[in-house]
């Protein structure tokens, strides 16, 4: 980070918050209150109607693989200019989606293919909205804002992560529906405030001065081809053109592949390991309140990662700060194999949660101030699938491998996959030093 940018960011850091930004920070964190408090359960309940650790991971595993299919294609008219329309409706697809499992769920015990379902058409809708999303930052703030505006939006998830499996774990032992109705309402916010934004949110068609103004931007914007082409050939080849711009620019730029291959990485092993730790405790007798507990500690070593991200990188330095962290993942892991009680778990996953955000939170800012506004949201889609497909793949490698090979199997593996990722940071941080530094 150089000084000029530090200065900027504080000098940002010191001016009153947007209304549209406060807008956009309580749809996030609404939207992530009420998946906390319904994704919590989720687990419980198919366990609880007697399905297997390996089915459970499977369910949690097609409902966010099947997202991936939706979010490129909800990224082309995002970036069009229809940002604002994707956003809110398919906010309320998914209240519909959570209010009907409510339903099912509130009528006794509802057979796995009504709620795999439910939750599916709730996972597509959510991962359109995710890809609209991933622009609006650049679109109701400026490049100098971002870092705090990422900041605050990685702190509402991190609150939502106190408060929500706790609120799930609650509603849980009153009835099981409660949970579900309440992610459900939490949609319904998200869509109100989405619908209240009063900023322009359809992006110039050419990249803005300082935001990827470069090689990579053009090759991307050269893959983007036309916005109309005469016949259907053309426009297929046009189609297929745009969805691929946003992986043309991640391809050209060392920055982008490294958010993506950082990111994919940790979500993937942080996914793996909360089952992991679902499973072993509903082995010994746990129940929801257990595991509120062990993610409210770890929303709560988050909350205090995300709001400190932007002054500890301006003191360290991103670059040094991201080998340090990727390299501490690692033991935090490991020791995830032998905890065998609510508090260890907690206490782990605190850990983990309180370093993860340093590095989430500068990535992802400095990976907006690279792309051009006409491409965030097809940028962001390339980062959500990369994303959505190590999560997809964590539950159901998670399941496998507890009920074929024992609890700690998930741990052991995620701290092998977080030493790679580590000697991969190493070796590549010099030439990404310009970049991230």
């Amino acid at each position: 980070m150089t000084p000029g940018t530090t200065a900027a960011e504080r000098r940002a850091a010191r001016r009153p918050v947007p209304r549209d930004v406060r807008l956009f920070w309580w749809a996030s964190a609404s939207d992530a209150l009420g998946t906390q408090a319904s994704g919590v359960v989720l687990p419980l309940l198919l366990l609880g109607l007697g399905h297997s650790a390996a089915t459970v991971g499977l369910v949690a595993g097609v409902s966010t693989a099947a997202g991936l299919l939706l979010a490129p294609l909800a990224a082309v008219p995002a970036d069009r200019g229809s940002r604002k329309a994707v956003m809110f409706w398919s906010a309320t697809v998914s209240a519909l989606a959570m209010a009907g499992v409510t339903a099912a769920v509130a009528t006794g015990e509802p057979p796995l293919a009504l709620v795999l379902g439910a939750v599916l058409v709730e996972r597509l809708s959510t991962a359109v909205y995710e890809a609209a999303a991933a622009g609006t930052v650049a679109m109701i703030a400026p490049p100098a804002d971002c870092p705090r505006v990422v900041a605050g939006l990685a702190a509402g998830d991190q609150g939502a992560l106190i408060l929500g499996p706790a609120l799930g774990g609650a509603l849980y032992q009153l009835a099981r529906a409660l949970p579900f109705l309440a992610d459900a309402v939490s949609y319904a916010v998200a869509a109100g405030c989405v619908r209240a934004l009063r900023s322009d949110l359809r992006p110039a068609r050419d990249p803005a001065p300082g935001t990827a103004a470069n090689g990579s931007a053009r090759v991307a914007e050269a893959a983007a081809g036309p916005t109309s082409t005469p016949g259907p050939d053309r426009g297929l080849r046009s189609l297929r053109s745009e969805l691929g711009a946003g992986l043309a620019l991640v391809r050209t730029s060392p920055l982008l592949r490294l958010v993506v291959i950082w990111t994919a990485t940790v979500n993937g092993v942080i996914v793996a390991l909360y089952y992991g730790a679902v499973f072993t405790l509903q082995k010994g007798g746990h129940g929801g309140a257990p595991m509120g507990l062990v993610l409210a500690l770890s929303g709560a070593a988050g909350l205090v990662g995300s709001l400190a991200a932007p002054r500890v990188v301006g003191r360290i330095g991103a670059a040094r700060l991201l080998v340090t962290v990727s390299w501490l993942l690692v033991p935090l892991a490991a020791g995830l194999a032998t905890a065998d009680g609510p508090w260890t778990y907690g206490a782990l996953f605190g850990v983990f949660c309180l370093l993860m955000p340093l590095v989430a939170v500068v990535l992802q800012s400095r990976a907006l101030q690279e792309t051009p506004p006409s491409l965030q949201a097809r940028t962001g889609a390339v980062l959500a699938s990369a994303v959505g497909g190590s999560a997809a793949l964590a539950p159901v490698v998670a399941g496998v491998f507890v009920t074929r090979v024992g609890t700690a199997a998930p741990a052991v593996i995620c701290a092998g996959l977080l030493t790679a990722l580590a000697w991969r940071t190493t070796v590549v941080r010099s030439r990404l030093t310009g970049a991230t530094a």
